[in-house]
């Protein structure tokens, strides 16, 4: 798998457009990416989409047709641009929101951890939508958070890193409703299917208060409202995280090592380095 990631990246890398100035304009939402990026979009796409949200266990082939890609230039930065894609029945994918502006974790993306305020780096899946407010029509598993909802954040806890209904499971554990207007719309980042302790909870694409958050990542209103109308578990939703540049390790966001803090360190590196493109190909700059 590392070997043809690899390939992929030395013949996008090889391409002259991507050498070339950056194009200046921003694509028009639901369609292809301008000045010729549509063709390396769907490169960069399809193989961003085949990484798992674990670099534990074997690869699967990947029915993903929608990813929403955040990067930023650094990975102690704690803004990002957010971009959501599709790919339709042609296999070519399209933009559909974003670019916007996104914040991340205080101590920007890298290895996630219990009390550390880090946004996970890698290739997620998207399961569980929630909010405070109705269903804005999404095909996700969606419940309206009441002060009755929590997301365990309780190491100890045999539900660590699921939502409970009805007793505080203790620990950090979140009030989904009273956390506030950030948990209006929300969805689920599965970066720790495992529910290992210690390896973070609660970690979501949420509304943004204009402020780094505690791991998540966030935005304005109006697009994380337009994202979970789109989500369709059908189609097997991905969210990928990441920069072209070592992840932070240490509690100093300014720490970082080469490729990446996955397990699958050389597996993350090409990732992040295919991911690095999208910003190029759109002709946005990230966090802007």
């Amino acid at each position: 798998m590392g070997l043809v990631v690899f390939a992929a990246i030395v013949s996008l890398i090889a391409v002259p457009a991507i050498a070339s100035a950056a194009p200046t304009t921003t694509p028009t939402p639901n369609a292809p990416a301008a000045n010729g990026g549509g063709a390396l979009v769907d490169t960069v796409l399809n193989t961003l989409a085949g990484i798992g949200g674990s670099s534990d266990g074997p690869s699967t082939p990947s029915k993903t047709s929608q990813m929403i890609v955040v990067t930023a230039p650094k990975a102690a930065d704690t803004t990002a641009t957010l971009t959501a894609f599709e790919k339709n029945a042609e296999g070519k994918w399209t933009s559909v929101v974003g670019p916007v502006k996104a914040f991340l974790g205080s101590q920007g993306m890298g290895e996630p951890k219990d009390n550390v305020p880090r946004t996970p780096e890698g290739t997620f899946a998207l399961d569980q939508a929630f909010g405070r407010d109705a269903n804005p029509g999404t095909k996700m598993p969606y419940f309206q958070a009441t002060t009755a909802d929590w997301w365990d954040s309780n190491m100890k806890s045999p539900t660590y890193n699921t939502h409970v209904k009805g007793k505080n499971p203790g620990g950090d554990s979140e009030n989904l409703y009273n956390s506030g207007p950030v948990y209006d719309y929300a969805v689920n980042i599965a970066h720790n299917p495992q529910r290992t302790p210690g390896k973070a909870s609660a970690m979501f694409l949420h509304v943004t208060n204009g402020e780094p958050t505690q791991g998540c990542v966030a935005i304005d209103k109006a697009s994380m409202k337009k994202i979970l109308a789109w989500l369709d578990p059908a189609k097997e939703p991905k969210i990928t995280i990441g920069v072209n540049k070592g992840a932070p390790t240490a509690e100093a966001p300014g720490t970082t090592t080469p490729g990446g803090a996955n397990s699958n360190g050389i597996l993350t590196g090409l990732a992040n380095s295919l991911l690095s493109l999208i910003p190029s190909i759109l002709g946005t700059a990230a966090g802007s």
